[in-house]
């Protein structure tokens, strides 16, 4: 109230497309003044000395940052069995339309909080479906921006090669904006695509794992588009499939990007030695779901990015990128029907959106990717209007 009550005698940045809208962030990014622990006690000292270069470009626009969402601790790199949206700092974060279903992770507190309405748009983090994944199962909209797209300046990662900021909104308009609203140069202004033009491509890999009432869902949307418009929305399917090299950049990115940005903040543990330490000499709070991560990414890396098996999982990456763009670089966007990471692992862009509600009355949605951000967007635009509506939560 102190912030909007300021905003309101000086008219600060009153010009601002997003001017006066509560936003809420991750706490894995930094906001000046304000605690970033990325969910653990080990960095309960860790106060912003500045923020984040995305959080100081939403001011600019106008944005009131509202506070600090809970989320699964270090971006659900601990342990391995650590459930979406646990925290050793926050605790359990509460899906809104059930208690008892899983919130989904590691964003899993921007997501419920957009999803409760408790804020205009909330900000996320994702190395693999931390956004597009979390928010699926939250009734919400969010977007994974390409790699490289936002700056990770003052963010606690994963993996640099991985990780993206990102927005979480109520649909995808208002994500454009708040994405425009993060870069360092707005985002120039998108429209839906001409449904006839339209051309979408389906990742068919590993639908056999997906509930058959789930891939029905996707045959309605896309029924709905063609029922529209004849035959001319072109569907045509690829298999994208899920690598396990994105693994290894994780494991051994990890203790490298975490001790560059704990050598810059306040926190006292500085290195991911110290910090295993603190979880396994304080195991009633911090070994809850173990450290196997965590221990991992120390015990087989020496921090500097020279191991061969780090070398050959960035070589493939850079191999894969270029296969899987020739294969879809004439469709606007691929619709993932069964689990797959390949767009995280390569850098796409990738999107999720609200699909319809289930027969238990919660939310399903839609992840999309695409070989150029932009005809992503535009096409999900379209996609979006025949998507059936969202109920809110009852809280």
């Amino acid at each position: 109230m102190e912030q909007a009550k300021k905003m309101d005698s000086m008219k600060v940045n009153s010009n601002g497309v997003m001017f006066g809208l509560p936003v809420l962030i991750k706490d894995n990014i930094d906001v000046s003044g304000l605690l970033t622990t990325a969910g653990s006690l080990a960095l309960s000292d860790n106060i912003a000395k500045k923020d984040a270069r995305i959080v100081a470009n939403l001011r600019r626009n106008g944005a009131l940052i509202l506070g600090k969402t809970n989320m699964t601790e270090f971006a659900n790199y601990t342990g391995d069995n650590m459930p979406g949206g646990y925290s050793s700092r926050g605790g359990q974060v509460k899906n809104a339309y059930d208690r008892a279903k899983n919130p989904s992770g590691s964003s899993s507190g921007s997501a419920v909080a957009m999803s409760a309405g408790f804020c205009s748009a909330a900000i996320g983090t994702d190395a693999s479906f931390s956004i597009v994944g979390c928010v699926t199962e939250n009734g919400v909209t969010g977007l994974k921006p390409a790699h490289g797209s936002l700056s990770s300046d003052g963010i606690n990662p994963i993996a640099i090669t991985l990780d993206s900021a990102g927005p979480i909104t109520r649909d995808l308009s208002d994500s454009l904006l708040v994405y425009s609203c993060m870069r360092d140069e707005a985002l120039q202004p998108i429209e839906p695509i001409v449904p006839e033009k339209m051309k979408l491509a389906i990742n068919i890999f590993n639908r056999d794992q997906v509930s058959e009432i789930q891939l029905a869902r996707y045959d309605t949307e896309l029924n709905e588009l063609n029922e529209l418009k004849a035959d001319h929305v072109q569907i045509t399917e690829v298999t994208h499939v899920h690598t396990e090299y994105q693994c290894d950049i994780m494991r051994f990115e990890f203790r490298h990007d975490l001790e560059k940005y704990l050598s810059k903040s306040r926190a006292s543990l500085k290195t991911l030695k110290e910090i295993v330490s603190y979880y396994e000499s304080n195991p009633d709070q911090m070994m809850k779901y173990g450290d196997y991560y965590l221990r991992g990414a120390l015990e087989c890396d020496s921090g500097d990015l020279d191991n061969i098996v780090y070398i050959k999982a960035m070589t493939e990456r850079k191999r894969l990128r270029k296969e899987v763009i020739k294969s879809i670089s004439k469709y606007d966007a691929c619709l993932m029907t069964g689990p797959t990471n390949v767009m995280h692992f390569i850098g796409l862009p990738s999107l999720a959106l609200r699909l319809c509600m289930a027969g238990d009355g919660t939310p399903r949605g839609i992840i999309l990717y695409g070989a150029d951000e932009r005809r992503l967007l535009a096409a999900a635009l379209t996609i979006e209007r025949y998507c059936a509506p969202i109920t809110m939560p009852k809280l």
